[in-house]
């Protein structure tokens, strides 16, 4: 390598190093308020409840509690690597955040990694810096949620499975990519359908040899079956199988009424690739339909096409992308969260999609110094984005916390237990002893019959099934508000101290209206 060009990838990486490094810094800070994913749930719910075995582990003594939200039970890799940091650090949101930006970090490596295997090192670099630079990214690698630890298992099983031609032992490999699948299903299920890029990513290198390319297939399968299967085994062996099936109960969410309903979910599913970025988003969309049209029409005519489209870590990107974009399609409930696994293989497209057309002629090479200028374009844009979130931290959610936190510590007068659909991000913020107001294998009924709640907090209003329950043991005396975030509908948490009933009074809904305020109630806020 020539001088001239050392120094150019070293400025390169120092630049990528430095936008790297403003994830790291200012932990606390919220998720930033007026962005474009203003109403993405979690930012107020997610960090704590998919750690709340680890945040309750070292806070309380216990890991599960029983009838209330207890994921861990289907996802145990993340809170197990939090309950791990937490004996180093206590339980501390800065703690939980810096874990996913140090796996963030461990995602450029990996994502450099996969795409030295057949690509050049300028093209790896200008995916690490469309990565660094994604205002995108730069929100949700912060939030200590379950997106960066699944792409980082997806990304060191994809770097092995690229690579299996080049190794001796495949069949040891094959396993461990198995193992690796099996971790993806232990962080999130949603990892199951990312099996078509890991299939993909396993058979197409060693298309040639197919005994081989099924036995590998097959032997990392096995593994991730075996493993998986002992872990179920075990949830079942310990009683834990209704809050194993809770899990996937929860999150069916209801579908639209049309016959056609999965066309309308695919559009809106599609349309939320723009969450992603608006520029290179659909780049990598012109990209992919710019090479399948090319094999079609004038495969004689160029290489690039089938080039990329027969290059395994390109079409491993393409059905990450598409298995994200169908699981959203079939669950009708896109948030922007979940496209933080997309982005990356979004990026890459753009970056080995340019690559490949500058080594073009002509027209072809033309086309690639366009997708060069619009990714530089984005990158500009993007980068400007992200400097301005990293030196603008704000910290409404979590002085509020601390202000709820002081004020339950100063009034209360039994065991000082917290019920709120935000009860473990508190717990994690402030250290709040909470149980969830909206999800639990128990109905809330029931749950606050055993658990005897002190105090209620909700976001701006009340909804009026979750009144009635609480009615049906306490009346609400609303006490105090702490203002926080900026979504309309939630930038306004609001206290409420639950009396007991008179003499243990039990309320029947089924005789009694109280989804409404009660007489014996204060309350200022809607019920709605």
């Amino acid at each position: 390598m020539k001088p001239d060009r050392r120094w150019a990838y070293a400025a390169w990486l120092v630049l990528i190093g430095a936008f790297a490094l403003l994830h790291a810094l200012n932990l606390r800070a919220d998720f930033p308020n007026h962005s474009r994913w203003i109403s993405d749930w979690a930012k107020y719910t997610d960090e704590g409840w998919y750690g709340n075995a680890a945040i309750r582990a070292h806070l309380f003594g216990r890991w599960y509690l029983p009838g209330d939200f207890n994921p861990a039970v289907a996802l145990p890799a993340w809170p197990f690597l939090e309950w791990l940091l937490f004996f180093l650090t206590g339980v501390t949101v800065q703690a939980a955040r810096g874990l996913a930006v140090a796996v963030f970090f461990v995602n450029l490596l990996l994502s450099y990694w996969l795409l030295r295997v057949r690509g050049s090192v300028w093209t790896a670099l200008l995916a690490l810096t469309l990565l660094v630079t994604s205002p995108f990214l730069y929100c949700f690698s912060r939030l200590a949620i379950l997106e960066p630890l699944l792409t980082a298992l997806t990304l060191a099983a994809l770097n092995l499975a690229v690579r299996l031609p080049r190794l001796r032992r495949r069949g040891l490999a094959s396993i461990v990519i198995g193992l690796l699948f099996a971790l993806m299903l232990l962080t999130k299920t949603t990892g199951l359908f990312l099996l078509p890029a890991l299939a993909w990513a396993i058979l197409l290198p060693l298309w040639k040899e197919r005994a081989p390319a099924l036995r590998c297939a097959l032997i990392a399968l096995a593994s991730s079956a075996v493993v998986y299967g002992i872990w179920v085994s075990l949830v079942v062996r310990f009683g834990l199988w209704n809050d194993y099936k809770y899990l996937f109960r929860v999150n069916n969410y209801p579908k639209p009424a049309q016959w056609y309903w999965p066309l309308l979910s695919l559009w809106w599913s599609v349309h939320g690739c723009m969450w992603m970025d608006r520029i290179l988003a659909p780049l990598a969309g012109v990209l992919v339909i710019s090479a399948v049209v090319g094999v079609a029409i004038f495969a004689r005519k160029t290489a690039w096409p089938r080039a990329f489209l027969l290059d395994p870590v390109n079409g491993a990107s393409m059905w990450a992308v598409a298995g994200c974009v169908f699981f959203m399609t079939y669950q009708n409930h896109p948030q922007p969260r979940y496209f933080a696994l997309a982005a990356f293989f979004c990026f890459f497209l753009v970056a080995s999609g340019a690559g490949g057309l500058l080594r073009g002629d002509g027209f072809v090479r033309a086309m690639g110094a366009c997708a060069i200028g619009a990714a530089i374009m984005a990158v500009v844009v993007d980068g400007l984005w992200t400097l301005n979130y990293a030196t603008h931290p704000q910290y409404t959610f979590v002085n509020a916390a601390d202000h709820l936190a002081a004020f339950l510590n100063q009034h209360s007068r039994g065991n000082g237990l917290l019920l709120s659909i935000s009860s473990d991000e508190l717990s994690l913020v402030a250290n709040v002893p909470a149980i969830c107001d909206d999800f639990g294998s128990q109905d809330l009924p029931e749950k606050i019959a055993v658990y005897r709640p002190e105090w209620f907090a909700t976001w701006n209003d009340i909804d009026p099934g979750t009144l009635q329950d609480i009615h049906t043991r306490y009346s609400l005396e609303q006490v105090a508000s702490f203002r926080a975030f900026d979504d309309p509908d939630r930038n306004v948490l609001v206290l409420f101290r639950l009396h007991p009933l008179p003499n243990g009074q039990v309320r029947d809904p089924e005789t009694q209206n109280l989804n409404i305020e009660l007489p014996d109630d204060k309350i200022y806020i809607d019920v709605d």
